[in-house]
C-alpha cells in the first residue's frame, strides 16, 4: 500500500536536482515531497510526518546546517545532508549539527539509495510478520487495528483507533500534535488530542498518572514507546 512506503522530504534549492530526487527515489520505492529552502521544509513538516529528510548544505538564506541544528531542538527525525563541500571539516560539521549521514556532491544515485535504506533500517521497526506492539499488559496489532489484553479485546474509538495506529507506526518518533491532527483526520485543535491520548492512556496503562508507553514530550508532542 501507497501509505506504508516511506516518506522523504527533499530539501534543496536546485530545482533540477530536487526534480531528479523526486523521480529517482519515487522510482525506487518512496514517497517523496520536496522543498525548495529551510522555510518550505518547515511548513510541510508542520503537516506531514516523515521518514527521513535529504538535506542541501548550501541554501540560500538560512543554510542547511542552520536548519538541521534548529530541527534537532524539537524533532529526531534522521537527515541525510547533501554537500559540494567535501572537505572533512564540512563533514564532521554537518554531523555535529545533527545530520546522520552525509552525501558529497556529485554522487552516484545508487549511493544516495544505499546511505537512505541504512539509515532507515537503523530506526526503530514493528516486528516483521505479525504487525504487533507490545505495551506492557497489553498489545496492539497495526493489520487489524484491535488492542488486546490477553485474549480480551479492548474497545477503541474510530478515532482512537487512528491515533494509536498513527503513533504504532513509528514507534519511539516524537509526533506533534499538528501531525497527529492531521493524519487522525482528529479536530484541528491540539486540545482535542491531549483528549484522545488521555482517553488511551486509560486503555493502555497500567497508571495514567504515569504512563510509560504514550508519553508526552513537552513542547513538541506525544511519543510510543513500546517494550
Amino acid at each position: 500500500m501507497i501509505d506504508d512506503l516511506p516518506h522523504i522530504l527533499a530539501v534543496d534549492d536546485d530545482k533540477r536536482l530536487r526534480e531528479l530526487l523526486h523521480k529517482f527515489l519515487s522510482e525506487n520505492g518512496f514517497l517523496v515531497t520536496s522543498a525548495a529552502d529551510a522555510a518550505e521544509a518547515r511548513a510541510k513538516l508542520e503537516s506531514i510526518c516523515f521518514d527521513l529528510i535529504v538535506l542541501d548544505l548550501m541554501m540560500p538564506g538560512e543554510s542547511g546546517l542552520e536548519f538541521a541544528q534548529s530541527l534537532r531542538e524539537t524533532n529526531d527525525i534522521p537527515i541525510l545532508m547533501l554537500t559540494a563541500m567535501s572537505e572533512p571539516d564540512d563533514r564532521i560539521s554537518g554531523l555535529e549539527k545533527g545530520a546522520d549521514d552525509y552525501l558529497a556532491k556529485p554522487f552516484e544515485p545508487r549511493e544516495l539509495l544505499l546511505r537512505i535504506n541504512n539509515i532507515l533500517k537503523r530506526l526503530p521497526q514493528v516486528p516483521s510478520g505479525t504487525d504487533i506492539l507490545s505495551l506492557g499488559e497489553v498489545s496492539f496489532d497495526l493489520k487489524r487495528e484491535e488492542l488486546k489484553r490477553g485474549d480480551e479485546v479492548i474497545h477503541l474509538t474510530e478515532t482512537e483507533s487512528a491515533l494509536l495506529k498513527i503513533l504504532a507506526k513509528s514507534p519511539d518518533r516524537i509526533l506533534s500534535r499538528d501531525i497527529l491532527c492531521k493524519e487522525s483526520g482528529t479536530e484541528s485543535e491540539g486540545r482535542s488530542v491531549d483528549v484522545q491520548v488521555t482517553r488511551l492512556r486509560r486503555k493502555i496503562e497500567t497508571d495514567p498518572r504515569q504512563p510509560r508507553y504514550l508519553q508526552t514530550i513537552r513542547g513538541q508532542g506525544y511519543r510510543l514507546r513500546p517494550d
